[in-house]
């Protein structure tokens, strides 16, 4: 078989999975705290002796798509006035507590709940910096760039920023909420700052995302079109000349 099949056929399944991707990040370009995801590509290996098999060296001649991995760049951060709105600036993520477990979000939208605590938008608790519910007496708060929460001048209370080690990769929850690789435990951001009356847009730019769409579409169609014009001529081949073999 002519091994631009192979080229073809590789090409448009990664271009079908990375056009899912962008579709994704452009419909979440709206979503507070959304990391964008961007897809990687690896060598498909056909066991320890790939490299002296010929069927072994055509296949690994062309990329398949790996995966999709989190864009760690900053959002913008958009004022917002209220005073329990935190947007952190650097790396790391709020770490929250779900009916699921540890979760975590960039997403910091929250507000007071009945009980005193601080919560996000859908009630789940926001942890402090020794991992317990931050309870918010009534008052007037204020948060420094450090997290530390205070209410009519008296700290209560100091709002984590969790990181984890370089290569760690969070796997995407819903729109905005990331939970840890197994095995991997998360440490106390020293370089990040919070900023408050403020949350973080998004990392996707809708003009960027809307352009990838296109582009990936485009780059699908053409490998559709190329594995059309690789079957046809197998199909010559099979009726007209293999026939006078």
């Amino acid at each position: 078989m002519d091994s631009g099949y192979y080229a073809a056929l590789t090409g448009l399944v990664a271009r079908t999975q990375a056009l899912d991707t962008a579709a994704a990040n452009l419909a979440n370009a709206q979503t507070p705290g959304y990391r964008a995801e961007r897809e990687f590509f690896r060598s498909a290996l056909m066991g320890p002796d790939a490299a002296d098999s010929q069927l072994g060296q055509t296949v690994n001649n062309y990329g398949l798509l790996g995966g999709d991995r989190l864009n760690m760049a900053q959002g913008a951060l958009q004022q917002t006035g209220n005073p329990l709105d935190l947007a952190i600036e650097g790396d790391g993520f709020f770490q929250i507590q779900t009916a699921n477990g540890l979760r975590y979000t960039r997403d910091g939208g929250f507000h007071r709940a009945r009980n005193g605590q601080l919560v996000t938008a859908a009630g789940e608790t926001v942890l402090s910096t020794t991992g317990q519910p931050i309870a918010v007496p009534p008052g007037e708060v204020s948060v420094g760039a450090d997290g530390a929460l205070s209410v009519a001048g008296g700290t209560v209370a100091s709002v984590g920023i969790f990181t984890f080690p370089s290569g760690a990769q969070l796997t995407p929850e819903g729109a905005n909420r990331y939970v840890a690789p197994a095995g991997s435990k998360p440490v106390l951001s020293k370089t990040s700052a919070i900023h408050q009356g403020a949350i973080e847009s998004a990392n996707q730019d809708v003009i960027q995302g809307s352009l990838d769409l296109i582009v990936m579409q485009r780059q699908a169609e053409m490998m559709q079109k190329a594995l059309t014009v690789f079957h046809s001529e197998f199909n010559k081949i099979a009726t007209e000349d293999l026939p006078r073999i």
